[in-house]
């Protein structure tokens, strides 16, 4: 780890991810390969220039941030061995810790809908996450064209999956919840 960055917030995500901003150059590999790349606001990578520029606001804003799939294809093609995906997880806590809104605050409606999905059920549930996002956006009747196409196609389920040790999901959310009072 550099020892020459005293900012708390740079502090801060390098204790959550256990690796520095600065050890990135800028190849830009991580980028090229995002598959959502073309939904983003800024390329992965410039998220990171942000942060080694100090320009956290920037950063923290992003809805590049919200967007990560967590895939881990930045992390796999990263050459520093530095893990973009570890920074954006990073960077969304350090966001909701300071109550800091993305430009586009439907990405983050999304964000807390998916989660919301993995606590109750252990995994994504689609149905639930479609239906909880349309209820927090308010946007109801958008794409009510396509949900019988989904369900004929097998793509939406009317029930979620069971998996076994639920409870160790939800105590996972329990603890990172007490972590955060």
């Amino acid at each position: 780890m550099s020892q020459h960055n005293y900012d708390p917030i740079l502090q801060e995500i390098i204790e959550i991810t256990g690796k520095d901003p600065a050890k990135c150059y800028q190849c830009g590999k991580c980028s090229a390969g995002c598959p959502i790349r073309d939904y983003e606001d800024v390329p992965p990578n410039r998220v990171i220039r942000y942060i080694q520029l100090g320009m956290y606001d920037k950063a923290l804003s992003s809805s590049t941030i919200w967007m990560c799939a967590g895939c881990l294809t930045c992390s796999s093609r990263c050459p520093n061995d530095f893990e973009p995906a570890k920074l954006m997880d990073a960077l969304r806590q350090i966001a909701i810790k300071k109550n800091i809104q993305p430009a586009d605050k439907k990405v983050q409606k999304f964000h807390r809908a998916f989660l919301d999905q993995i606590k109750a059920n252990g995994r994504s549930y689609e149905l639930g996450l479609v239906a909880e996002y349309k209820l927090l956006t308010g946007a109801l009747m958008q794409d009510v064209d396509v949900a019988p196409t989904m369900f004929l196609k097998g793509k939406i389920g009317i029930l979620p999956n069971r998996i076994k040790n639920k409870d160790k999901v939800r105590k996972i959310f329990k603890n990172f919840e007490e972590e955060g009072k």
